[in-house]
């Protein structure tokens, strides 16, 4: 059986835990996990979410990926304010499966600092962490 191959937008940047970036406005992007990290877990069957309003830091969980083979915790990959939160995941969690840079992303955060998305992986380099896995 032939192994798929994980999409990996250009246009995003990317953390080494499997998380996507894009940027939504000056100093806001919107977050999910990357076809890779989806295809590693499986079917996805409940996410849990931070509320809006919580502040995070680099690092900090930000909540959890329940699938039928594990649970995985998302970390924030950068600082900054909860703005928005996709309750679509609430009863939908397998569009982190279905379409996980679109209707299966997870939140939105005002950053403190929005230099920091710079710092994070390009698509190249992205593709080579995935490779080495």
């Amino acid at each position: 059986m032939k192994e798929r191959t994980a999409v990996i937008p250009e246009e995003l940047k990317y953390t080494e835990e499997h998380e996507w970036v894009q940027r939504t406005g000056d100093a806001t992007v919107r977050i999910g996990i990357t076809d890779y990290a989806q295809e590693q877990l499986g079917d996805v069957v409940f996410v849990q979410l931070p509320e809006l309003g919580e502040t995070v830091d680099v690092g900090q969980t930000l909540g959890e990926v329940e699938s039928t083979k594990s649970v995985s915790d998302i970390y924030a990959p950068l600082a900054g304010e909860v703005v928005a939160r996709n309750d679509s995941l609430d009863q939908q969690p397998d569009l982190v499966n279905s379409d996980p840079y679109g209707e299966g992303w997870m939140i939105e955060l005002r950053l403190g600092d929005p230099g920091a998305v710079d710092d994070l992986l390009d698509a190249t380099a992205y593709q080579e962490l995935a490779a080495g896995e």
